[in-house]
């Protein structure tokens, strides 16, 4: 168990910078990755519901300070751990099969972990986005943004789960 613990402080660690260096980035003004919320989406499927809202609020809260967002990274992040359960059930039927209950390419496979993770980023986009925003004044550009942080964001999510899953975790 504390094994599993380190493991997500380092990878918080790992991800919060990989987060402050990606807030550099936004290509055409439009697309900006948002990587820390993989953090969120790797949560044991187990873990009690109260410990990942908590979770999820303080990932939030810790991007919020850096980014000087008044708590609409943890307004999002809460929402879209609040839906990662519903989510996963979704497109995951088997979850009494699971020996490591930690979603990911190995455990539930490319086709599924692939859904899952999607839904998840583009919820996360399209709310943290419609916050910002807040009004459909510039509706068709919030829209380039959702679309474009979603698909720039799924693509990097998806390579450093391949970089950071391991081969021990039995496939669903």
């Amino acid at each position: 168990m504390t094994k599993t613990v380190i493991q997500f402080i380092a990878l918080f660690l790992a991800l919060l910078v990989l987060q402050l260096v990606c807030n550099k980035i936004v290509l055409f003004n439009v697309a900006m990755p948002v990587v820390f919320i993989y953090l969120i989406m790797r949560l044991p499927v187990n873990l009690h519901g109260g410990w990942v809202l908590t979770i999820a609020f303080f990932t939030g809260l810790i991007m919020d300070i850096f980014n000087n967002t008044p708590g609409m990274n943890s307004l999002a992040c809460t929402i879209m751990a609040a839906a990662r359960r519903p989510v996963f059930n979704l497109f995951v039927s088997r979850e009494n099969d699971m020996s490591i209950p930690i979603p990911s390419v190995d455990s539930m496979g490319v086709g599924d972990y692939f859904k899952y993770m999607a839904t998840l980023t583009t919820l996360y986009c399209l709310l943290i986005f419609l916050i910002q925003a807040f009004t459909l004044h510039n509706f068709l550009l919030t829209l380039a943004r959702i679309v474009g942080s979603s698909a720039l964001s799924i693509i990097i999510i998806f390579g450093l789960d391949t970089l950071v899953s391991t081969r021990r975790e039995k496939r669903l």
